[in-house]
């Protein structure tokens, strides 16, 4: 299509997945429209604002004002888009079943503007089968169009780590896989004018299990290492040191460390996809869903950790103690929330009869699970024990031990920085 109206490529949905892929195909020299039904988003990315970490403000401004950016609620610039990415939320019910109610109801708007010629590639995380299976016929029903004929359909899988700067949207290989031959090589050719490297598979199917083997392969020895830790605590042995020297074999072995629990938007949720479908197939996934029980208990044997440090270090209860957690985001150095162990940890801490505050230089206050906390100053000695769930890289975790009476390191942040003292209890 050509007219002052057209776009290269349309994104549906502007969160952390589409907001990284519209700078990536704008810095290529795409004109790009973010379609989502948050006005306040909407104004802000044409404002120049962004909201996402991983996107400066600069760069985000920079294409606003060329023109090769823009953001909008209406769903008809679709009609005069060359592709449509779709980049939204994929939930699990309190059930942890798989929640398409976002992607069926947007997928119904698409179909009422698709043509012929289109292309249409979805990147929301999902069990394998719905781009086939759930996608295709809203997409076909709504719009009379016929998928591999009339217009192309993929599936391409979001690969966003948050915060992280050697690997980006842009030079992460993207993997496609398309309902037939025709389709995988159009989004192969889309997401090639503007990524480094294209990786093809036979089918969405397989594409859709590679997003859930990535990060089912995460969760897995995550709780691994979880319970290793759990096991060299009555072993009287440092699972750090463990770590760390096996860590030095240059083959066979994958680093992966324990903590309170999984955060993200990824690990803790996508296994669960693959639980779900593969009940279809009369077959469990024991490894998986191991995994999950594994990892989720981990904030519970945390609390029990800070009870241990607090009763044997300074011969107090947890009920009634001051407690300061310190980090509350999923990951260091980022501000993101999402299924953040640490807000399970205050919630715990906090049923256990603690006073619970906490200190974040990324989040200065939140709202979930029932929670509403503001970050208070990191002042440790006015609390019976500071407990470092989320190792921020700008914290002086030298002075902090010096300043409080008792911490609780669940991330090894003193170990790392060489801090040896006794008012360190470890996970």
């Amino acid at each position: 299509m050509t007219g002052p109206d057209r776009y290269d490529v349309a994104i549906v949905g502007a969160g952390y997945v589409g907001v990284p892929l519209a700078q990536v195909f704008g810095e290529a020299g795409k004109r790009v429209v973010l379609v989502d039904i948050d006005p306040r988003r909407v104004e802000q990315l044409n404002a120049g604002e962004s909201y996402i970490e991983d996107v400066p403000a600069e760069e985000l401004g920079r294409l606003v004002a060329a023109g090769g950016l823009r953001a909008t609620t209406d769903y008809d610039v679709l009609r005069s888009s060359d592709a449509i990415l779709i980049a939204l939320p994929t939930p699990l019910s309190k059930q942890r079943e798989p929640d398409l109610s976002i992607l069926k109801a947007a997928a119904a708007e698409i179909a009422k503007r698709l043509r012929p010629g289109h292309l249409v590639v979805l990147e929301s995380t999902t069990y394998p089968g719905t781009t086939r299976e759930e996608l295709q016929p809203i997409l076909e029903a709504g719009s009379g169009l016929r998928a591999g004929g009339d217009f192309h359909l993929a599936f391409s899988p979001e690969r966003v780590d948050p915060g992280r700067t050697d690997w980006t949207t842009r030079s992460v290989p993207k993997v496609v896989g398309g309902i037939d031959a025709e389709s995988t090589e159009a989004a192969a050719a889309l997401y090639g004018s503007a990524i480094d490297t294209i990786h093809r598979v036979s089918s969405p199917e397989a594409a859709e299990l590679t997003k859930l083997l990535e990060n089912i392969f995460r969760s897995v020895n995550i709780a691994l290492v979880n319970e290793l830790a759990r096991l060299c605590d009555r072993m009287g042995i440092d699972i750090w040191e463990v770590i760390d020297a096996a860590s030095t074999k240059p083959f066979g072995f994958m680093r992966f460390e324990p903590g309170p629990g999984l955060g993200g938007h990824c690990i803790p949720i996508d296994p669960f996809y693959l639980t779900w479908k593969a009940r279809e197939y009369d077959f469990t996934t024991e490894f998986i869903e191991l995994a999950g029980k594994v990892n989720q208990a981990m904030p519970y044997y945390c609390r029990s950790r800070v009870s241990q440090a607090l009763n044997h270090g300074l011969g107090r209860s947890l009920s009634g103690s001051r407690v300061l957690v310190l980090g509350v985001a999923y990951k260091a150095d980022i501000s993101d929330l999402r299924e953040s162990p640490a807000v399970k940890l205050i919630e715990l801490l906090q049923r256990a009869g603690a006073q619970v505050d906490y200190h974040d230089p990324h989040v200065p206050s939140f709202e979930q699970a029932g929670l509403s906390l503001a970050s208070v100053p990191l002042q440790p000695q006015d609390y019976d024990a500071v407990v470092i769930a989320t190792a921020h890289s700008d914290i002086d975790y030298a002075a902090l031990v010096e300043q409080a009476h008792l911490v609780v390191d669940l991330r090894n942040a003193t170990g790392r920085r060489g801090i040896v003292s006794e008012k360190v209890w470890k996970l």
